[in-house]
């Protein structure tokens, strides 16, 4: 059917302008956006790279926590521009576009108050970096290693493997248990009738012969801090010590102490004592006191008692 209203060469020849102006632009921009999107991801991983390189542990939890958000930051910032030049050479205006997003923004901000709180609580937790991918941590009543630090949460895993997610919004105190250093503090109990300084000795015996082996000479810090006799327990006297060691590494020299300390004292026949307990039969006006009377037997004396009662 012949329309002859209609001005196809005409039409086609707008088509071919606009696609060889504005079409070329768009193109352009969007293959632009994609190659900047990978330059962003490929500088954050060679800032990482660069930070982790010849750095302690300390820095290099702090750089991979700041490398995500980074890449993060120059990802959205990159589709912003990109979306902003897109509309302009579709001839759509920006101004209106902008106060409209201006105005839809503040309501989602009263909406969404919980959402910004997370957002500004976690940015401050990045800037004054008290958390890190890699740091054990306690916070709102959950403990674990840290996986993920965002913007809007952390993730945690316990020792369980049970993966727990905090809203930044939610922290208010965050114990880290790992940042810089970290301390192992020993409680050990010793029986009344032992020497106090004969036991401290020990302690600093295997103290020494720790610090000197191969497996754990590198993660301990600084020698056994012995604090002194800390209280007189129910059936012992306690003795407090701490030592020091590189971040997440107390929890294993402790438990390699604690063994080779038990060892030392089963050689030295130095008492641990485990809660016992004292039975007082009881005085009248004038101090006596009525027989206790204690009956002993074995088993086989109880199993033929039985047998003749049946």
């Amino acid at each position: 059917m012949n329309l002859p209203w209609i001005d196809f060469q005409g039409i086609l020849q707008m088509m071919v302008t606009w696609f060889l102006t504005n079409g070329l632009h768009i193109l352009i921009t969007v293959i632009l956006m994609l190659i900047a999107l990978k330059i962003a991801k490929m500088i954050g991983k060679r800032l990482l790279a660069l930070f982790q390189k010849n750095r302690d542990d300390e820095f290099k939890k702090r750089a991979e926590t700041l490398s995500s958000i980074i890449q993060i930051i120059l990802s959205i910032t990159i589709l912003v521009i990109g979306t902003i030049i897109v509309l302009s050479e579709l001839g759509i205006e920006i101004g209106p576009i902008l106060a409209t997003a201006g105005i839809f923004g503040l309501a989602i901000g009263f909406g969404a108050q919980n959402l910004v709180q997370d957002v500004i609580s976690g940015f401050f937790l990045l800037l004054e970096d008290q958390v890190r991918v890699g740091d054990v941590i306690q916070v709102a009543d959950k403990g674990g290693l840290v996986e993920k630090v965002g913007l809007r949460m952390i993730i945690l895993r316990d020792l369980s493997g049970n993966v727990h997610f905090i809203r930044n919004g939610k922290v208010d105190v965050v114990t880290n248990m790992t940042k810089d250093y970290s301390r192992y503090v020993f409680e050990i109990g010793v029986a009344y009738r032992e020497n106090v300084d004969e036991v401290i000795g020990v302690i600093k015996e295997v103290d020494e012969e720790l610090r000197t082996d191969p497996e754990f000479k590198d993660d301990i810090l600084e020698p056994i801090e012995i604090l002194g006799l800390d209280k007189f327990a129910d059936s012992a006297v306690i003795i407090k010590a701490r030592n020091k060691t590189k971040p997440i590494k107390q929890w294993g020299v402790g438990r390699e102490f604690n063994k080779r300390l038990k060892k030392a004292f089963d050689a030295r026949d130095i008492e641990i004592p485990f809660p016992h307990m004292t039975l007082y039969a009881g005085q009248d006006k004038e101090g006596q006191a009525s027989p206790l009377r204690l009956k002993m037997q074995d088993e086989t004396f109880r199993e033929s008692e039985i047998k003749n009662q049946t």
